[in-house]
């Protein structure tokens, strides 16, 4: 984004890799951007792709917390035994941990809101990704695009085309979890590749591995599937005084 200062830019490394999420979203498909889970069934599933198929199909829209780490990548671990690894090394090469809530409704609608330790809003209306700065009063204004992509975001706030986008496949169980990892079909990418744990249905993770090592878990709460929505919920309002500029 620009005009920021390197304090701000310091904070904001600290505060959010999903929000460079947004930013490489945004690159890739014209601007896009992040995100979040839920509970998705009463019965049982055989496995993570399953489960996944089964959140992907019922749950429409959500809301609930999160809490995002920053960690070093488990060694040079791939394929399952990596899926699910940050979750048990999250304690070591700790880089940094945020929170904040989220809602969404699919497709390409969300709220993704950091509140600790710095206020930072990234929210889509269906056609523009708005980035909000509340230190700097300032919001960075893109076009969302038809699609999310194959990018992180397009899991939780896409439509219905993952295996479009991804490459799919079960990556075992850890500490009561059932890790699935998803691949991007594009080569273009900055995320290798994505783990999402389920347990007893319910959405619990998601571990983003980039090109360059790092990985960033989400881990999330309070979750509410296909809460009522007001028609306007994702209706962006610029904050008074704040600059605005069209990326």
């Amino acid at each position: 984004m620009q005009l920021f200062t390197q304090r701000h830019a310091r904070q904001r490394a600290e505060s959010s890799r999903f929000g460079q999420l947004a930013g490489t979203i945004a690159r890739r498909i014209g601007s896009v951007a992040i995100g979040a889970s839920m509970l998705v069934a009463s019965q049982a599933f055989a496995g993570g792709t399953e489960q996944l198929k089964a959140f992907v199909a019922q749950v429409h829209s959500a809301r609930g917390t999160f809490v995002q780490q920053e960690v070093r990548a488990p060694g040079k671990a791939q394929g399952a035994s990596a899926a699910s690894g940050v979750l048990s090394t999250a304690g070591s090469g700790k880089r940094g941990t945020s929170s904040g809530t989220f809602t969404f409704a699919r497709p390409g609608k969300f709220i993704w809101q950091y509140e600790k330790p710095y206020a930072q809003l990234l929210q889509a209306d269906g056609d523009k990704l708005y980035v909000y700065d509340k230190d700097l009063n300032q919001v960075t204004v893109r076009s969302l695009g038809g699609a999310l992509g194959a990018s992180p975001a397009a899991i939780l706030f896409g439509s219905n085309d993952l295996e479009k986008n991804f490459t799919l496949h079960d990556a075992g169980m850890k500490a009561g979890i059932d890790w699935l990892e998803l691949t991007p079909k594009a080569k273009d990418t900055q995320f290798q590749r994505v783990g999402i744990g389920f347990k007893d249905g319910n959405l619990e993770a998601m571990e983003l591995h980039d090109v360059f090592g790092n990985v960033t878990l989400l881990t999330f709460s309070n979750i509410q599937k296909n809460p009522p929505l007001p028609a306007d919920a994702f209706k962006f309002t610029v904050p008074k005084g704040a600059d605005v500029i069209n990326g």
